[in-house]
């Protein structure tokens, strides 16, 4: 028998057993061969690629569901990840963080430019990513990081630079508060050689991967719980109808944010500017950021997203 004939009817004795649902004394039978012959037809079909076994875990066809209606509806390639029925939301964080980070190893390429947001997600992110080295790969810093006590830069730092440890990479750090005092102070920054670098090295992206941050979240989103906004920041917030954030701007509801004040004092980029990025990897966690996720993508700032189950389903649920 020839190797072509071999395989011929290694895939007949398959189909019969995968596809019919046949007893291997049976095709043994039908074939005139011994079962232990069927048993290895079996496995040669499987080693040859005639065969692909996939198991589906309970659960799997509902988030499937899930991810299906989630990228139809907000146009963005969506990843869910299967809850745990004891997970609370650190650890659902934790599996969007791995997955994430998964998902962005498998995007980086060399020389790429990459943006990175900074807070509580990405925290996670980079501490699932593993090391290897990717050669010209440059991180930029896509919104200030000091806040009204001076602090904050080194925490975001020490977020960075480990990333660029684990790939090997050079970081561009932006040196300036999250929120300025004033405009009229961000807008004179923006014009310093060494501010208006940073922001020239962001518009080289490629890739840019971000959290959304949101008021009361579960596990605390960074710029809300280290003194990043006064009170009176809180209330204008809150008359502006805003949400939640990405990238230290702020949403409504509906995805809209250029009139809201405090984004005149924000120094991140907005929507807008971030569509210009060709991929942009954005990860949500806790039923507590369905709401500011919503507004972002309705504000389009996404085109790939990581997402546990349960905060899809209370994503889809605000429909």
């Amino acid at each position: 028998m020839t190797p072509d004939d071999r395989l011929e009817t290694a895939f007949t004795a398959a189909r019969m057993y995968y596809g019919e649902s046949q007893t291997m004394e049976a095709i043994a039978s039908a074939l005139s061969v011994s079962r232990s012959t069927v048993s290895r037809m079996l496995r040669d079909a499987r080693e040859a690629g005639l065969v692909q076994i996939s198991l589906r875990p309970p659960g799997a066809h509902r988030v499937e569901e899930l991810r299906r209606r989630i990228s139809q509806l907000y146009g963005v390639q969506a990843h869910v990840i299967a809850a745990g029925a004891t997970e609370d939301e650190r650890e659902r964080l934790q599996a969007v963080a791995d997955a994430g980070a998964t998902m962005l190893d498998e995007m980086l390429e060399p020389g790429m430019t990459v943006g990175m947001a900074w807070g509580t997600t990405i925290a996670a992110l980079v501490g699932s990513l593993r090391p290897r080295p990717v050669p010209g790969l440059r991180i930029v810093q896509l919104n200030g990081a000091i806040n009204t006590e001076g602090s904050g830069l080194t925490y975001v730092s020490t977020v960075l630079s480990r990333a660029a440890a684990l790939w090997d990479a050079t970081v561009h750090h932006f040196p300036v508060p999250a929120f300025f005092d004033y405009a009229a102070t961000r807008d004179a920054m923006w014009h310093e050689r060494s501010v208006h670098r940073v922001l020239e090295t962001q518009q080289q992206c490629t890739l840019a991967v971000f959290g959304v941050g949101a008021f009361d979240a579960a596990v605390p989103s960074h710029v809300y719980t280290n003194n990043y906004l006064t009170e009176e920041d809180l209330r204008s917030l809150r008359a502006d109808g805003a949400v939640g954030d990405v990238c230290t701007v702020f949403l409504r509801a509906d995805g809209t944010y250029r009139d809201i004040a405090m984004n005149a004092r924000c120094s991140g980029p907005d929507p807008s500017q971030l569509a210009r990025i060709p991929r942009r990897l954005l990860l949500a966690a806790g039923t507590r950021k369905a709401l500011p996720l919503r507004a972002a993508l309705r504000a389009g700032v996404a085109t790939d997203l990581v997402i546990d189950e349960v905060t899809a389903m209370s994503l889809l649920a605000l429909r």
